[in-house]
């Protein structure tokens, strides 16, 4: 668990003594979209079937809620993930939510959010906006935040796991793996590098970038 310590090859560590906490902590990269797309089908008929919003309605607080789930990406990987723990128990913590993942940069597991962590990140956030946007226009909003939430994980899983060809998937993980191999300090973005600009934690332009 040194921190110098990076594995390229799809394997992993053990984190937790016992099986079942073991076996949540791993996840095939499917169970994002069989867990998530049902809840987009659900919100997406409430949007159209119940509270009957137009079209242009409908995409313009998707696009907004795809928007703001690349904030919530940027501000949880750079704030929370990357959190600088000052005790061994916050240093255990930080490995387990995220250290384990630069160390093992290319297991296959532990690519996409666990469920253990997704679910209760979701409902916090489903109502959080529906007290700031209200119980109508939360429908369509959330359509567009949990579909930003899938297109970043299968993102992250692709950039790490698939041989990429196409440009905006190439830049995106050119992106990410400066984040692991040159400066975990910057690139904090994985679905999109928009709030790394705003915030100046983008990494240096070169010639060939």
């Amino acid at each position: 668990m040194s921190k110098n310590f990076i594995s390229n090859k799809d394997e992993t560590v053990r984190m937790f003594e016992s099986d079942f906490m073991e076996t949540l902590s791993r996840v095939h990269p499917a169970v994002p979209l069989i867990i998530y797309l049902p809840v987009i089908s659900f919100f997406l008929y409430r949007s159209i079937g119940v509270f009957h919003f137009s079209a242009a309605t409908i995409l313009s607080l998707f696009l907004l809620g795809a928007l703001v789930w690349t904030l919530a990406e940027y501000t949880l990987h750079r704030f929370i993930f990357h959190y600088k723990p000052k005790t061994k128990f916050g240093e255990k913590i930080h490995f387990i939510f995220h250290g384990v993942h630069h160390d093992y940069p290319s297991d296959s597991r532990r690519l996409v959010m666990p469920p253990s962590v997704s679910i209760p990140l979701a409902v916090l956030f489903y109502f959080l906006f529906q007290t700031i946007i209200g119980k109508d226009l939360v429908s369509p909003f959330f359509v567009g935040f949990v579909a930003g939430y899938l297109f970043y994980d299968m993102t992250h899983y692709a950039v790490h796991h698939f041989p990429i060809h196409n440009r905006v998937f190439l830049f995106l993980k050119k992106h990410h793996m400066r984040h692991h191999y040159q400066d975990s300090d910057k690139g904090f973005g994985v679905s999109s590098h928009l709030w790394d600009e705003i915030y100046k934690t983008n990494f240096p332009r070169t010639e060939k970038s």
